[in-house]
């Protein structure tokens, strides 16, 4: 199902435009539309969080002075993909029309493009704006290939996911990739202080403007996650609930109240981050997998970077459990690339089993302590000249100097390791990398026991030894 809209989403006749007043906001909008429909930005300048997309030349400000061309708007909920699309239709006057792609079918795009093609006959173009572009099957993209090619219509498709994943090489190729990001906390304050002081914004009933306490501002940019839908539907509904209480400062209480979630403190740069992050580190090398869940959860419930998640957990796996489960590194990698991927909400599951895969594995330092001290020797002037059989031999003059001369090719040997000397004379006697008994590391130190049994040098020392 489809229908030409304004800016602010409410239906418009095909041949009419919605109409403005001299400050730019729609005259037709209504006082109960949600507030972050009423505060939907109208000019270009007024978008936020996006300025990588918005400087001079860019492709988005082509598209608004009139260019000819589609793109795709990839990023998370709230961040401004629908309100592009309609302030470059307004910009350039042309006709707007939004389907859905969990709701619309081939009948309602090629009917669309049908529209399309009878409005340009008479001067106009249309803007054909497609939500959630990665529902579509293979046989809804191929319609809108010719469309697109053709300029009959300018296509804006918004993703959640990554549209090389899920959109046809030939639509893509015809279209340009443009990537939003989350809205910064100083976005997101910018955008509370317009929804407390806008002729559109809320205000008690009483007169006057609302006042939003630090801790409500500090909670909401929180709860809001970098979306801009989101905090305004909060400080809505906080509004809403002072309103209630004949209260005209909104406090985190009242948050808490409104959006029915505990307005938990933290404080991305400050202490609430690092304690927390390093209780989830250290629950889950402790192997707690319950208190893991739970700080993630905060986090995650915080606002937390879900990157900076993923990031933290690939390090513990290699600082805290190494070879002793190495098949969860990959694991973690994984996640961090999934999470890229998908984005939030759907994240937290890929977080989450990241995190139970870590808490239950087997643990080892091992691979750190051996690491470290290597490079402790290295530091302290530790290592000489490389062995004279080991260095390069591949050049004019190398044999003359001795290189590679009784040098032994391992894979000669029936086991594939043969006994030499690898480590310069002052270190032969060094033993970094002692694994431990836990888990797959076990089978590791006792196939590098045999090895340095090979090598003819003393055994490593199991850590637990």
């Amino acid at each position: 199902m489809t229908q030409d809209r304004d800016l602010f989403g409410n239906p418009i006749s095909s041949g009419a435009a919605p109409s403005l007043d001299p400050v730019g906001s729609l005259t037709s909008v209504t006082s109960d539309a949600p507030l972050a429909v009423r505060l939907r930005p109208t000019r270009i300048d007024q978008i936020l969080g996006q300025d990588h997309l918005l400087g001079p030349g860019s492709p988005l400000r082509r598209l608004a002075d009139g260019q000819a061309m589609s793109v795709f708007l990839w990023g998370p909920p709230g961040v401004g993909k629908t309100t592009i699309a309609s302030v470059i239709s307004q910009a350039t006057g042309a006709r707007f029309v939004e389907l859905s792609a969990v709701s619309a079918g081939v009948k309602e795009v090629r009917a669309q493009i049908d529209q399309a093609r009878r409005e340009l006959a008479h001067g106009r173009r249309t803007v054909l704006f497609i939500d959630e572009v990665h529902r579509f099957s293979k046989a809804q993209q191929d319609v809108l290939l010719p469309a697109v090619e053709n300029r009959i219509i300018t296509l804006i498709a918004a993703t959640t996911e990554n549209p090389s994943f899920s959109v046809i090489a030939p639509l893509l190729s015809r279209s340009l990739l443009l990537t939003l990001k989350p809205l910064t906390p100083a976005d997101l304050d910018q955008l509370l202080d317009r929804a407390l002081t806008d002729p559109l914004g809320v205000h008690p009933s009483t007169g006057g403007d609302y006042i939003l306490d630090t801790d409500a501002r500090e909670a909401l940019i929180r709860l809001g996650g970098g979306d801009a839908r989101r905090i305004l539907t909060y400080v809505e509904e906080a509004a809403a609930s002072a309103e209630a209480q004949g209260a005209a400062t909104i406090t985190a209480a009242i948050v808490a109240q409104a959006v029915d979630r505990a307005a938990a403190r933290y404080d991305a740069d400050g202490d609430q981050h690092y304690d927390i992050i390093s209780a989830f580190i250290k629950s889950i090398r402790g192997s707690d997998v319950q208190a893991g869940l739970h700080w993630l959860a905060r986090m995650i419930a915080a606002g937390e970077d879900p990157r900076f998640i993923a990031r933290r957990l690939i390090i513990l796996a290699s600082e805290d459990i190494g070879l002793a489960s190495p098949s969860v590194l990959p694991l973690c990698v994984a996640a961090a690339q999934a999470v890229g991927l998908i984005g939030m909400p759907e994240g937290r599951i890929v977080l989450a089993e990241a995190v139970i895969a870590c808490a239950t594995a087997p643990k080892s330092n091992a691979v750190i302590m051996a690491i470290d001290q290597a490079l402790a020797d290295v530091d302290a002037g530790r290592g000489g000249a490389v062995p004279a059989h080991l260095r390069d031999a591949h050049y004019a003059g190398a044999k003359a100097l001795g290189h590679g001369q009784d040098y032994h090719y391992a894979h000669d040997s029936p086991h594939g390791v043969v006994a030499q000397q690898y480590l310069p004379d002052d270190l032969l006697d060094v033993s970094y990398y002692r694994p431990t008994d836990h888990g797959g590391e076990h089978a590791v130190a006792e196939r590098l026991g045999v090895i340095e049994q090979i090598l003819q040098r003393p055994r490593s020392k199991s850590s637990s030894d």
